[in-house]
């Protein structure tokens, strides 16, 4: 067990020293994009515009005979491209694959400075993170980097989930998990071939009425994943990380998309993965405050003046509680609006 006065230490010689505090930087929605389609990375600088992250994947959606091209075209766009604000992710191939090694070697090495966040897929416990931490502390001292690349975990499998607080605590690299809905769902035995989202078999039904136990019995389709978005939020609070929704696979069903977004902003999340551009605006929309919700946590945060006591506004009783919650809507929209000017607007923090 490593002493907590050397968790803080570089793992590599000549590595940059670890953060100690993971920044809020705006990521409500984390676009994907193939590198090797010609196509994608020409509507790169475009996409990246509307976006607060862009990944580029080199994982499950690319193809086998893919990979190296995706991974040059990466560095390509790492190279070549110039996104401001918006944060250059990646998602490299599982820890498991031929392809890995290559991918963080590559990387790190040719656009380490570019890189802000790596996605690893598939962790199932602190050693992996472990592994990562490592070796991409030799890999910056080798590139002679000045900071640290930041790790972001997806969680995939059953023992993913049964580690989750070990993961979001293995590292000061550490920063968010996200839901693999799918692959989770697989890995559980589900029985579900969705990606992401409810299933009408998965309800709840009213008592009956009379002996008739068919008759006027109301069914209420239930969220799958409301357990499993509850424990990652936790432990990524738990940890001082960020907590993701991830995938919402159809792409036609942007009512469904919304409502499981919101749940899982609703539940503390900060973001989802946007697949296709349709779901970029419904992420930006769901991760941002209403602007009357942000109007009402400021009215509150005024009255109550120095947070203490209790007062009645509109004759709701509030407290020190509620002033802790209507500072994080407040302080969200202020990170939100120091981006976003149309949000600034509608925020009234011009």
């Amino acid at each position: 067990m490593r002493s907590a006065k050397d968790f803080f230490a570089p793992l590599a010689v000549g590595a940059p020293p670890p953060v100690r505090e993971i920044p809020f930087t705006p990521s409500r929605m984390i676009h994907f994009f193939d590198p090797s389609n010609e196509k994608m990375v020409a509507k790169a600088p475009d996409i990246a515009k509307k976006v607060d992250v862009l990944l580029g994947n080199l994982e499950d959606a690319v193809r086998a005979d893919n990979k190296e091209a995706a991974r040059a075209g990466l560095v390509r766009v790492g190279k070549e491209s110039d996104f401001g604000t918006t944060q250059l992710w990646t998602r490299v191939n599982s820890l498991d694959s031929p392809w890995v090694l290559d991918d963080l070697t590559t990387l790190v090495t040719e656009i380490g400075d570019k890189l802000d966040v790596i996605m690893v897929p598939k962790v199932e416990g602190a050693q992996d993170i472990h592994y990562v931490d490592r070796l991409l502390a030799q890999l910056e001292a080798r590139a002679g980097l000045s900071r640290p690349i930041l790790v972001h975990a997806i969680l995939e499998t059953a023992s993913g989930m049964a580690n989750v607080e070990e993961i979001a605590g293995a590292s000061p690299r550490m920063q968010g998990i996200s839901l693999g809905p799918a692959d989770l769902a697989a890995s559980r035995r589900m029985k579900t071939t969705r990606v992401g989202g409810g299933h009408p078999g998965y309800l709840v039904r009213t008592d009956p009425v009379g002996e008739d136990l068919s008759e006027g019995r109301s069914t209420y389709q239930q969220d799958l994943w409301h357990y499993t978005v509850a424990r990652m939020v936790d432990a990524c609070v738990m940890h001082g990380i960020l907590p993701y929704y991830g995938p919402f696979g159809d792409i036609q069903d942007t009512v469904a998309c919304e409502d499981q977004f919101r749940n899982a902003f609703l539940l503390g999340c900060v973001g989802a993965w946007s697949l296709h551009p349709v779901q970029i605006e419904i992420a930006r929309k769901v991760f941002s405050p209403a602007p009357e919700d942000v109007r009402w946590a400021k009215r509150v945060i005024a009255e109550m003046g120095d947070g203490t006591g209790a007062v009645m506004i509109d004759g709701k009783m509030q407290d020190d509680a509620s002033v802790k919650q209507c500072r994080v809507v407040a302080e969200l929209a202020d990170q939100l609006a120091a981006r976003d000017p149309e949000l600034a607007k509608e925020y009234g923090n011009e």
